[in-house]
């Protein structure tokens, strides 16, 4: 139902709206007929073997990957259109890399301060002022002057989605953010990423942290050679899978 009868509430439309994306390297197909809504203040983890076309769909969504058929819609604007200004819906599209991807020879408070200032003409000081707020949500507001390099990955990691979180994006997106950690120190950017959720943010996190899946996500998304295979409610996705390939890749954890 699209709207309420009285007219007294519209029904939410989607942030993200995938429709029938395909996406081939080559001869591989890696993105087959894909469809996909993200609702406002939701929490989608989306979960699948090695090379099943997780990390490509995030990065269609912010189009760091050029779909080769479909559409995919940011608040109502097809990115794929040709006059639309990506760059421009870019800067309310948040991302967190696997490798951190930040600047090296900045320190941290650099790292965060350069896309505001650059991109949406921040005044430096203001910009400032928003990072070491972002930094001290992280943790690492006594780190701000620190070199990039002297920090650990989870430091780096957590400085990554400060950064992202100076552009006041309305969408995170984070492309297995926990797989290049020690396992001592994924914790602390899980616990981030659940503070962010519990406070709002809508998310899209493609990630092998399976407890994560199940108890932060508002919807599990299972993907296996290229398409959803299902998608659901954490809690049923985990106790009663319905796809012979979901109970597959699930049966270790859920015998656990």
């Amino acid at each position: 139902m699209s709207q309420m009868s009285n007219g007294t509430a519209a029904a939410v439309e989607p942030m993200v709206r995938i429709e029938g994306l395909r996406k081939s390297f080559g001869d591989l197909a890696v993105l087959n007929d894909v469809n996909l809504d993200v609702m406002p203040g939701e929490v989608v983890t989306i979960i699948g073997a090695s090379g099943s076309g997780k990390s490509t769909l995030l990065r269609c969504i912010n189009l760091l990957e050029t779909p080769d058929a479909g559409s995919v819609w940011f608040q109502g604007k097809d990115l794929t259109s040709d006059h639309v200004d990506v760059n421009r819906l870019r800067e309310d599209i948040g991302m967190v890399f696997q490798g951190f991807n930040l600047f090296n020879n900045m320190d941290v408070l650099d790292n965060c301060t350069l896309a505001p200032v650059t991109l949406k003409k921040s005044d430096k000081r203001e910009a400032e002022r928003v990072a070491l707020g972002h930094l001290e949500s992280v943790g690492l507001a006594d780190f701000a002057h620190a070199s990039v390099q002297t920090l650990s990955g989870g430091q780096k990691q957590r400085v990554a989605i400060a950064r992202a979180l100076c552009m006041s994006p309305k969408i995170m997106l984070f492309d297995e953010p926990t797989s290049a950690l020690d396992p001592e120190i994924v914790g602390e950017v899980l616990e981030v990423m659940r503070r962010l959720a519990g406070e709002g943010m809508t998310m899209v996190v493609v990630t092998h942290e399976m407890a994560f899946a199940r108890t932060v996500s508002d919807r599990v998304v299972f993907m296996d050679k290229g398409v959803i295979a299902e998608q659901g409610d954490p809690e049923r996705m985990f106790t009663a899978p319905e796809h012979p390939r979901t109970r597959e890749f699930l049966s270790r954890y859920l015998e656990g």
